[in-house]
């Protein structure tokens, strides 16, 4: 399903349908809309136990079958543990293996930039940022996080 998740925006519904059904989904907010013909934004929250949530925005390409912006957020209460996004640093060679995709993490979260391989304009990222965020989830509930 994920191969064919940007190729309309019935099929990115179906795909996020599939993937936010799952035991740790409490409840999401995520909406997916056309705004023309060939265009589509997602964008909401998912609320996971314990706390966690991840805000999202897509903007989504179907012509292309591209992503051609996005934003992850990823909350536990109201303190962000990390982000993603695709706003370029050209001059920062640290993240030059994945320009323009990176994570914000901590301490400085704002400044402090990570590359972020597997993150991509080509294919859904959710997938991704969900089985990274599930595996934070079970360090957290065995006291290793």
């Amino acid at each position: 399903m994920a191969d064919q998740a940007l190729e309309s925006l019935a099929d990115y519904h179906q795909f996020l349908a599939t993937l936010l059904n799952r035991p740790g989904v409490i409840r999401s907010t995520i909406s997916v809309w056309s705004t023309s013909p060939f265009t589509g934004v997602a964008e909401g929250e998912v609320l996971f136990a314990e706390g966690f949530r991840l805000r999202m925005r897509e903007e989504l390409d179907f012509d292309e079958h591209l992503i051609s912006s996005y934003g992850y957020e990823v909350y536990r209460g109201a303190e962000k543990l990390y982000w993603y996004d695709d706003f370029p640093h050209p001059n920062d060679p640290t993240l030059a293996a994945t320009h323009p995709h990176h994570k914000h993490t901590p301490p400085d979260i704002k400044r402090n930039r990570i590359p972020a391989p597997g993150i991509s304009f080509t294919r859904p990222n959710l997938p991704q940022i969900i089985q990274e965020l599930e595996e934070i989830m079970a360090a957290w509930n065995t006291g290793e996080a």
